[in-house]
């Protein structure tokens, strides 16, 4: 078995201490990861600002190559980071697993470096020239989730090095071992400090956020702890991007035909086994075709396989971890209870032995239980029936959430006139959940705070600077 060290100023730093990473697919122990003291944080982020005055300076140039290179040993070392991944996610190496989170984290690394900051001349006359400047903050701290180890890392670490950052990111502790293992590897093509990777508990966590010696957090994860990151970073002002929880509402119009639109519907709630913040997480059907989408999905759901993601025939895995699995099975039992009909799935017969959860699909249900209102997270759909296309519009928005949503349609203007009106940062016609690197991400309400991607997500992790001649 494998123990795993902390990364701090290009080195692989022994801990004190360490903790078992387990497979969720079946219980076995993947690894030791490094228990980071608050010492060795103090030394992570030493590293990053000693790190800082050199990298911030180096030529615009060559930090756009080192991304570049940054997501070519992304590619070489594809397979051994993927099947990390798994043995510690659970989701498969196929299909929209491992191998894709890999790939995702390459091309998103590739055209990530090549973004510019130039200077922006807003001013040039008789009066004088003013010119607007992206200066590099400082220390970013990156605190990234489980769902995606890889790829949410490369989210945040590519455009705070490209934007002349140095960075310290904590990885969860459910899925911490892919994170070091692509750190240490990314280090043979950067300068020593300029990403660090310490792994702990929560408490590592928090004092990133009270750090003086950090400038920036960039966090993605739930709206609780979003909220506790913003109120412990309000002493030192740090500047935040907080990409939070989603409870995503998919509206379906009642000119659709429900076998052209079933793949679409059952990829975008089940996309990472439903552990995705964008995921679709409830189902809004006109009542004309609600038991034809339903029946559609349910034959998605019974012929998409769920198993151990190392064997190539699985397509969905298990639930990450033991509080999530409890969550989604508690939600269930909840909607069932509340008078919700089982289409599909449900709770697998020995729920203890075992962080398997079938697809679930569920219907007859409405606004007002905690499986459509709350974030499920996980492999659980609510399907709500609907008669009137302004009535839903306003259940759709009465949620806390505002992250992602979709319209459903053959109708391209109709299906955009209701997705104008719906209060989130991000809205699919018929896809749901289909990020890209050229487009910002952002939520609204209580789904985040600042922008992640393209020119505008790269500008996030700059301060602002105006020259006046």
């Amino acid at each position: 078995m494998q123990t795993y060290p902390l990364i701090i100023a290009g080195m692989s730093v022994p801990a004190g201490a360490h903790f078992e990473v387990r497979n969720p697919a079946d219980g076995s122990v993947v690894g030791l990861a490094p228990k980071a003291s608050l010492a060795d944080l103090d030394e992570a982020v030493a590293a990053a600002t000693a790190a800082f005055p050199s990298w911030s300076a180096t030529p615009d140039s060559i930090r756009k190559a080192a991304c570049h290179a940054v997501a070519d040993t992304l590619a070489a070392h594809a397979e051994e980071l993927a099947r990390l991944v798994t043995l510690e996610q659970g989701k498969p190496l196929n299909g929209l697993g491992s191998r894709w989170e890999i790939g995702g984290a390459q091309a998103w690394a590739h055209y990530t470096a090549d973004l510019e900051l130039l200077p922006k001349v807003l001013q040039d006359d008789n009066a004088g020239r003013v010119e607007l400047h992206r200066t590099a903050i400082g220390v970013v701290g990156s605190i990234t989730p489980w769902n995606f180890p890889v790829m949410i890392a490369i989210w945040h670490i590519v455009p705070a090095i490209r934007a002349g950052n140095t960075v310290v990111v904590k990885p969860s502790p459910y899925t911490p071992l892919s994170t070091i293992r692509m750190v240490e590897l990314i280090n043979a093509v950067l300068p020593p400090g300029v990403v660090n990777c310490v792994t702990g508990d929560n408490e590592i966590g928090a004092a990133m956020s009270t750090h003086a010696g950090i400038g920036k957090i960039a966090f993605t994860g739930s709206s609780g702890t979003g909220k506790k990151i913003m109120a412990s970073a309000a002493p030192t002002l740090k500047r935040l991007t907080l990409e939070l929880g989603g409870n995503d509402a998919g509206i379906v119009l009642p000119d659709c035909d429900p076998k052209a639109i079933a793949e679409g519907l059952f990829w975008g709630a089940f996309i990472n086994n439903g552990q995705t913040c964008a995921a679709l997480k409830r189902l809004y059907v006109h009542e004309r075709i609600h038991d034809e989408v339903c029946d559609e999905l349910v034959a998605v759901a019974r012929r998409t396989p769920v198993g151990n993601g190392l064997d190539e025939g699985s397509v969905l895995g298990p639930i990450q971890n033991r509080m999530q699995f409890e969550r989604v099975r508690q939600l269930v039992d909840d909607a069932v209870a509340h008078g919700g009909r089982l289409l599909s799935g449900g709770p697998p017969p020995d729920p203890e032995g075992s962080l398997f959860y079938p697809p679930t699909l569920v219907t007859d249900l409405d606004n007002g239980v905690p499986l459509v209102d709350e974030e499920q997270f996980g492999p659980a759909l609510p399907i709500i029936r609907y008669a009137d296309v302004e009535a839903v519009i306003a259940r759709a928005n009465d949620n806390p959430n505002g992250l992602g949503g979709s319209v459903w349609s053959p109708d391209i203007e109709a299906a955009t006139s209701v997705a104008r009106r719906l209060r989130t940062g991000s809205v699919w016609i018929n896809k749901h959940g289909a990020i890209q690197p050229n487009a910002p991400m952002a939520g609204v309400k209580q789904s985040g705070l600042g922008l992640s991607f393209a020119e505008e997500g790269l500008q996030e992790y700059t301060d602002v600077q105006v020259i006046f001649k």
